[in-house]
């Protein structure tokens, strides 16, 4: 069975290493708590609970990390993708720098596990972060401050503009700010060998088995096609793909299309002109680039987040001129992959993560608005702490935080969203 059954074959698919299917929901079970969702948050709350000898029960609509979990761009960044200071109101200070220490903590979670299970994800540190402009350079000695504040214990270090030629292979950057406790990833590998490691503690895992329909109650009953599952307490980890399971959550969260390309194995002297180092790279403007190396040395290029709701029809023209424009030298170089994926977006970029008000029972993590690859697993340990525990400090400071719906309806969220962020991109350009 392939591993992509909608979108484009991703390289991620094509190259993975954890490859065997679960099987489907045939049956009626029980358990402690049902997983809805396969990806980072739903394969992490499970092994979480399993860990603390929970019988636990994960339900996946199509593969393992088929959506955004296993289709990003693989780099793993500290942060939550937000500036939380602004949050001070709702959270205070000492609010706010658990939720900065909380972006840090989650980069070293996530090499934990990755330590702990001996998962085989081609983990690489180094990360730079690239100016496009001098506002954006000097800006980082503002982040460089902000990290001394809080104990950050890894090397960093700006780059001027004249010594980027050491960082990057492209003109199109004023300076950087190298953090080598940040790095990149195989992220379908991380995702399918977590759930390897799930399985082992004792969770049950079914694929090709989406819910249909929930009835709430104190136990939860979740009907698939096939089967059904009763539970004490529900996990719901769907992010950009929870469609109208549960329409109080899924009007929060924008599906938004992000794309990405691979190019053909690269000489191993020109991977290495491109990228001298081989860290993960990311700019600073509205509609992102970011890319990496593989580890068969191809170049990762992806980005160009789309809010309409309609893919591009051909993903690699779409993308190239994009690629040409930070690495010209790629002209004659060949496109092997190109594939497409939803992330889920909130209106304040900033996860939601908590539970139902009205159904105690039932939690939830969604929106990492890009930056899931650690965030997830963050917020899958503060949910098993919520539900093994009955409390966690972490979940109140990160439930404390308030979330719009986005207006117009499910038909007109992403038309509204699309004229919102083109406005930025305007101004970008003007400024």
């Amino acid at each position: 069975m392939p591993f992509d059954t909608q979108h484009t074959a991703s390289y991620y698919a094509a190259s993975a290493r954890h490859t065997l299917p679960y099987p489907s929901l045939e049956d009626e079970l029980t358990a402690d708590v049902c997983v809805v969702g396969g990806g980072l948050t739903g394969v992490n709350t499970a092994l979480e609970l399993a860990e603390r000898g929970l019988d636990v029960v994960l339900l996946e609509a199509r593969r393992i990390g088929w959506g955004a979990s296993g289709r990003n761009g693989g780099q793993l960044i500290r942060g939550i993708g937000h500036d939380v200071s602004g949050f001070a109101r709702h959270v205070g200070q000492d609010g706010v720098r658990y939720l900065k220490q909380a972006g840090i903590e989650s980069v070293a979670l996530v090499a934990q596990r990755i330590e702990r299970h001996g998962i085989a994800c081609d983990l690489r540190w180094g990360f730079c972060e690239l100016a496009n402009t001098p506002a954006q350079y000097a800006a980082f000695n503002d982040e460089l401050d902000d990290l001394a504040s809080l104990g950050y214990r890894h090397e960093t270090r700006l780059v001027e503009a004249a010594n980027m030629r050491q960082i990057v292979a492209s003109d199109q950057y004023v300076g950087g700010l190298v953090d080598m406790g940040s790095g990149h990833l195989h992220p379908l590998d991380l995702v399918q060998g977590e759930a390897a490691v799930a399985q082992r503690l004792g969770a049950r895992i079914f694929e090709q088995s989406p819910v249909v329909r929930i009835e709430h109650g104190p136990r939860v009953t979740l009907h698939t096609a096939r089967g059904k599952v009763r539970a004490h307490n529900l996990v719901l980890g769907c992010n950009a793909h929870l469609d109208e399971l549960e329409p109080r959550l899924s009007g929060k969260v924008l599906p938004a299309g992000s794309y990405v390309v691979a190019t053909e194995p690269l000489p191993q002297a020109l991977a290495e002109t491109l990228i001298p180092q081989n860290m993960a790279l990311c700019d600073q403007k509205v509609g992102l680039d970011y890319y990496r190396l593989t580890a068969d040395r191809r170049l990762l290029f992806g980005g160009a987040c789309h809010y309409s709701g309609r893919d591009p029809q051909d993903i690699a023209a779409y993308m190239r001129p994009k690629l040409l424009k930070v690495f010209p030298q790629l002209r004659d170089v060949r496109i092997d992959y190109h594939w497409g994926g939803m992330i889920g977006i909130t209106a304040n970029r900033f996860p939601q993560v908590g539970r139902l008000s009205q159904q105690p029972n039932v939690f939830y993590a969604q929106g990492y608005s890009g930056h899931g690859l650690n965030v997830t697993h963050w917020t899958a340990k503060l949910l098993a702490e919520g539900i093994a525990l009955g409390q966690s400090q972490g979940l109140d400071i990160f439930s404390a935080v308030p979330h719009l719906t986005f207006p117009g309806g499910k038909a007109l969220r992403s038309p509204l969203l699309a004229l919102g962020m083109l406005w930025y991109r305007l101004r970008e350009k003007l400024g």
